[in-house]
């Protein structure tokens, strides 16, 4: 294999609409969660490829089983207690729960909207590394480009950015894949595998069904659903002829990085 794909999931409630003022019950953001879930599973399973879902404990404590059957061939990793809302307790609080709930130890966060988290109350928690950067630049929402485009050591704790390309650091995130040409995106994995030797793409069970009836901004509503959903299933059998999907876990144990690396 020439490269590895980190496919990741922020398993979690379906808030976002909060985010642009329009209101959504707690129950109406679990179900949607739940249904883009029911929708995206099989896909991945029917791939027999290994993920990693960054899962928030409220989410799993309304839908316990489904977390029980994703830990069985899949990564989970901490999205913190609620999607919505956010305290450092909640750290070591959302890994506890997980790692009831699903029976397997949670060594991975990834912080709600990739906001920032106090290193050392990660490292307190309990975890490994954490999936919370992404090294690029979004108007109104953070300014990355200063930070490594690809896995480092930060007082103990592995930090592994979300992918963007070489040189233009575009980010290969949801809204890139949304976004982009295909032809666009599935190049930019391949400078990512060729540069880096792996690519971490990240999305949202949520996105793979049709969120056209919420007031949303375009570029969040595109292409949501069934024509997402078979994007995806593109990009998985176009990647997967030369390079092998990953957890994190495993990725880190295979290439043995720990906490140790250099900066």
């Amino acid at each position: 294999m020439r490269g590895y794909i980190l496919l990741t999931f922020d398993v979690e409630e379906f808030d976002i609409p909060l985010e642009y003022g329009y209101k959504i019950e707690p129950d109406e953001q679990l179900e949607i969660g739940k249904k883009g879930l029911d929708v995206l599973m099989p896909l991945i399973n029917a791939h027999a490829i290994s993920t990693t879902m960054f899962t928030t404990a409220n989410f799993a404590l309304h839908f316990p089983e489904a977390v029980k059957q994703m830990a069985e061939h899949h990564e989970i990793g901490s999205h913190t207690y609620y999607h919505s809302r956010f305290e450092n307790a909640d750290l070591l609080k959302s890994k506890q729960t997980l790692e009831e709930i699903s029976g397997k130890l949670v060594t991975g966060l990834r912080m709600p909207r990739m906001q920032k988290a106090n290193i050392y109350e990660i490292k307190k928690a309990g975890y490994v590394y954490d999936c919370s950067i992404n090294p690029t630049w979004i108007p109104g929402r953070y300014n990355n480009l200063h930070k490594p485009r690809v896995f480092y050591n930060e007082d103990g704790i592995i930090r592994i950015p979300a992918s963007v390309s070489p040189i233009m650091r575009l980010p290969l995130f949801w809204l890139g894949f949304k976004n982009y040409p295909y032809k666009l995106f599935r190049r930019l994995c391949f400078k990512c595998l060729e540069a880096d030797g792996y690519v971490c793409l990240y999305f949202h069970p949520w996105e793979f069904v049709d969120i056209n009836q919420y007031t949303l901004p375009g570029y969040v509503k595109n292409l949501c659903g069934e024509q997402l959903l078979n994007r995806l299933n593109n990009l998985i059998q176009d990647l997967r002829k030369e390079f092998e999907f990953s957890s994190i876990q495993r990725f880190l144990n295979t290439h043995n990085i720990k906490e140790g690396i250099e900066n």
